[in-house]
């Protein structure tokens, strides 16, 4: 059986400069003028092999003219693991300040883990934890 390897997460948003920012703030590495780009498309190497892909909605609607903003609750969030407890309330504070916006403030989760819940200034999923265990 032929598999395919697991290698990028994508979100769409509506402006590239203001994405690129929000995430460089929670730890996602753009590259330098990656907010400028002319395609609408911009990449960060997350570790481990991963990348986190933004582009923009006018850039998928070059290859896919029907595609629609979809409305509702996010289905997916992205996870940013942090080092302490302490900074997950610290950046869920930045992430705010940053254009996000509150879905659950930080708690005390029974699993473990200090744990967040906020949606990108497009309203995707973002999701910060520390394990408190």
């Amino acid at each position: 059986m032929t598999q395919g390897r697991l290698d990028a997460i994508g979100l769409i948003v509506s402006d590239l400069q203001r994405s690129v920012r929000f995430y460089r703030r929670l730890g996602a590495p753009f590259p330098e003028g990656s907010e400028a780009s002319p395609h609408g498309h911009a990449e960060a190497e997350v570790g481990g092999g991963m990348r986190l892909l933004l582009d923009t909605e006018a850039s998928i609607a070059t290859f896919d003219p029907g595609w629609r903003a979809p409305s509702g609750e996010p289905r997916a969030s992205v996870a940013f693991r942090c080092a302490s407890a302490e900074e997950v309330d610290a950046l869920f504070a930045e992430a705010l300040a940053a254009g996000g916006r509150a879905h659950r403030e930080p708690w005390d989760a029974f699993w473990g883990q200090r744990y967040a819940q906020l949606r990108d200034p497009d309203g995707n999923g973002v999701d910060l934890y520390a394990d408190t265990r």
